[in-house]
């Protein structure tokens, strides 16, 4: 089983998904033995945003200049990386409503017609399914609790839609709000992420215990 471990937040050893994508990749390998990790980080390696030459991968490459050859080499190895993941862990910090713009980036980069989705007289049709997707979602206020938050929210709804989009339909949220809003608040906020953390990387045997124990 091989797991791509990404982390997009700026914060640095400050940054709380950091933590949380850290303790998702290490319960996932104590409860399936054997799985192989990759990682990429983002905040320091995030490929450029879509232009017109990055946009190079499609279009034919006989046809394609030097720089448009080079952005679809970039491309072309996000792609293959995550279509080779069996299970990716996302870090995904709310900033300003929605999700850094180093993880959009990287979206629009293995948003690749004919590689993750095509178009079909029914409609767009995902070609990654069979994956799970476990985002580590962190936010400073609370957006869970109440219809005027969730409508404000564009970072779980948004990458739920996106990898839905792609195929995939086991797309699990370790989630932890209201991180900004003082000690108490973000201790409980982390102890929530724990209890999601145990649920969505154990067997299922282990999942019904944590559960029944809840």
């Amino acid at each position: 089983m091989k797991l791509l471990h990404i982390d997009s937040s700026v914060l640095g050893a400050n940054s709380v998904s950091r933590a949380l994508t850290a303790r998702t990749v290490a319960e996932w390998q104590a409860t399936h033995p054997g799985t192989t990790v990759e990682y990429l980080d983002l905040a320091v390696d995030a490929p450029s945003h879509l232009d017109g030459n990055s946009l190079g991968f499609r279009a034919p490459s006989d046809h394609a200049t030097e720089v448009q050859r080079r952005e679809n080499a970039i491309s072309e190895a996000l792609v293959s990386q995550f279509l080779a993941a069996d299970v990716i862990v996302v870090g995904a910090p709310l900033y300003n409503f929605s999700i850094p713009s180093q993880l959009k980036a990287w979206i629009d980069r293995v948003a690749q017609v004919g590689r993750t989705f095509k178009y079909t007289d029914k409609g767009p049709q995902g070609l990654a399914g069979g994956k799970t997707v476990i985002v580590a979602s962190t936010r400073g206020g609370i957006y869970s609790t109440s219809d005027a938050g969730r409508a404000m929210e564009h970072q779980e709804s948004y990458l739920q839609t996106v990898f839905g989009f792609f195929g995939i339909t086991d797309v699990r949220f370790v989630r932890a709000e209201g991180v900004a809003m003082g000690d108490a608040p973000k201790a409980q906020a982390l102890a929530a992420a724990e209890r999601d953390i145990k649920v969505h990387t154990g067997s299922a045997a282990n999942q019904a215990q944590v559960k029944a124990a809840a």
